[in-house]
């Protein structure tokens, strides 16, 4: 057995359709995010507000190296995870990287309130923010093509994702 990493995009399902999936395969659900926020006693916002981004990173790395050594687990990582390459090659060993995708509008619905979205702060409105989304999208797309297996989100239910998830590392 493995890990089975979920990485992507923000909005395109990582934690719930990680929560869901540990559910139903029986194991542990861990989210690097959390990790980090529970080591830091503060939120992902308040770190990037606060120390930056790439103090925030450093932290992420930490998370994955915890999560990772965990037995068996659904692992969600932050969407930019993958742009460090330590923790992509360790996430890679770690077990399949099932990339979620969506397109930008259905990201831009999904993610609500862009407060809590530290790499959308500053985009004022909609068509800014969307922007911003397809700009990172661009930015990320190399690492995020580095994946073992790519799902698209868009207009699919939670647990709709959570079979094709399970089809693909089955299939492995």
């Amino acid at each position: 057995m493995a890990h089975i990493i979920l990485t992507g995009f923000m909005g395109t399902g990582k934690t719930e359709v990680g929560r869901r999936l540990a559910r139903v395969i029986g194991r542990a659900f861990v989210d690097t995010d959390r990790l980090v926020e529970s080591k830091a006693g503060r939120s992902v916002a308040a770190i990037f507000a606060e120390r930056g981004e790439a103090a925030f990173r450093v932290l992420e790395r930490e998370a994955v190296v915890e999560a990772c050594a965990l037995p068996d687990a659904v692992i969600a990582t932050g969407g930019g995870t993958l742009i460090d390459p330590e923790s992509r090659r360790r996430l890679a060993e770690a077990g399949p990287v099932v990339c979620l995708t969506a397109s930008p509008a259905e990201i831009l619905k999904r993610v609500g309130d862009p407060s809590s979205r530290p790499l959308l702060a500053g985009a004022r409105n909609e068509p800014e923010r969307l922007a911003r989304i397809r700009d990172l999208l661009a930015m990320r797309a190399a690492v995020y093509g580095s994946a073992s297996h790519t799902i698209d989100t868009t207009g699919l239910a939670v647990d709709q994702v959570v079979e094709r998830v399970r089809a693909v590392v089955e299939a492995r």
